[in-house]
């Protein structure tokens, strides 16, 4: 079986690595794939999959028209035509979808190829770009527009940012268009919360299979570390907040005033800290940049007392069970989809504010490692991944 996978980035970040363990446990079940990708490096162990979609250049011109036009998706024709044929001269017998927003994909050109095709397809929805005009989450505000036609769009500012227009109304109904119809798709979704989403937006003629995000256990595993020696942390309460981008919605904000209000024998440690968002930082945070070195990570996780996610625009939560399977407890708030993946067993599911943390955070600090590990199990690669193949398999039947 000859797999390609499409997404913004390739063996990086959530969703780039997602694609990796997938290819990887494709190889193992002796069958093939590539991955298409637009976005940044990939690491050398991963380039055997990558093809890349465009160039750096390209990217840049299509995300600085959409700025302008309020358009993302709709530039970067020519990188999508020259991608598609050699779609068609790899002649895959399954398609999987994942992130195509990011500037560097013609949403055009590829549904109408896969139209033409007539190939089975699945579709990994990471968040909820795929049907609103604009953003890629909208439970922040509490918008409903998405369920029956975008207009107006109270995020234009947000990713995929608009400086000028807003065409989030033309937006939604050429997305739409576009996405419904497709007579071989099958929608992946790893959460509960994205499924009952999707099933009201104008995707829920297609069927949904809820398949939740799997991690390297061999990878994400108590580890040992100097981290506590490296930045003088000793003697620290660690609660540590880890994101790709820090925003409101990702709770920076929460984290700031937990920052001034928890004491000095704690510490905030924030990872994937922006190097213009940095300075901005009150000094009681330790601010540390992306790191895409999983064995860092691994070992940052490690060293914290308490995984803190405040985040009010998760689809799933794998940050919280990288934590959890490095035998931190998590601390996390009751919005969208992160409470799904803890148990009380686990961690703490708090109402959204930070009133009552160091109470949460005793707890959570008193909770049985080897029960966290065991809810962290559950996520192993090799099974939710596993289930991609059977899901390939079916498609093609």
């Amino acid at each position: 079986m000859k797999v390609l996978m499409i997404n913004s980035v390739c063996g990086i970040r959530s969703t780039g690595r997602i694609c990796t363990d997938i290819a990887e446990e494709l190889e193992k079940a002796g069958h093939t794939c590539k991955i298409g990708f637009g976005r940044e490096s990939v690491p050398e162990k991963y380039a055997e999959y990558a093809v890349r979609i465009g160039t750096p250049t390209g990217v840049n011109v299509h995300g600085g028209l959409s700025r302008i036009f309020d358009d993302a998706g709709f530039h970067s024709k020519a990188a999508t035509k020259k991608f598609l044929k050699w779609v068609e001269e790899y002649d895959p017998d399954v398609i999987h979808l994942h992130n195509i927003h990011g500037y560097y994909l013609h949403i055009g050109e590829l549904f109408k190829y896969l139209k033409k095709a007539n190939k089975p397809v699945v579709w990994s929805l990471h968040d909820c770009w795929s049907f609103t005009g604009h953003c890629a989450h909208f439970d922040g505000i509490g918008c409903e527009k998405w369920k029956t036609g975008c207009y107006g769009c109270p995020q234009k500012k947000l990713y995929p940012t608009s400086l000028l227009l807003d065409n989030s109304k033309r937006n939604y109904k050429k997305k739409k268009s576009l996405f419904q119809g497709l007579q071989n798709l099958t929608l992946v979704v790893p959460s509960v919360w994205l499924a009952t989403k999707v099933a009201q937006s104008y995707l829920g003629e297609y069927s949904t299979k809820i398949i939740p995000n799997g991690i390297d256990l061999s990878v994400f595993r108590p580890t040992k570390s100097n981290f506590r020696e490296k930045y003088g942390l000793t003697d620290k309460k660690i609660v540590l907040g880890v994101a790709t981008a820090w925003s409101k919605n990702k709770g920076i904000e929460d984290f700031i005033a937990l920052s001034k209000t928890l004491g000095e024998e704690y510490q905030v440690v924030l990872v994937g800290v922006k190097s213009d968002l940095a300075p901005q930082l009150p000094k009681e945070i330790l601010a540390l940049p992306r790191t895409n070195n999983v064995q860092e990570l691994a070992e940052i996780y490690t060293a914290a007392d308490v995984f803190f996610n405040p985040s009010i625009q998760e689809t799933m939560g794998l940050t919280t069970v990288e934590a959890m399977a490095c035998g931190t407890p998590a601390i996390v708030y009751d919005k969208t989809a992160v409470p799904e993946v803890v148990t009380q067993r686990s961690g703490i599911v708090l109402p959204c504010s930070i009133r009552g943390f160091k109470e949460a955070f005793e707890r959570a600090t008193a909770l049985d490692k080897a029960d966290i590990l065991a809810q962290a199990e559950k996520f192993e690669k090799g099974e939710k991944f596993g289930e991609y193949i059977r899901l390939y398999e079916g498609c093609m039947q």
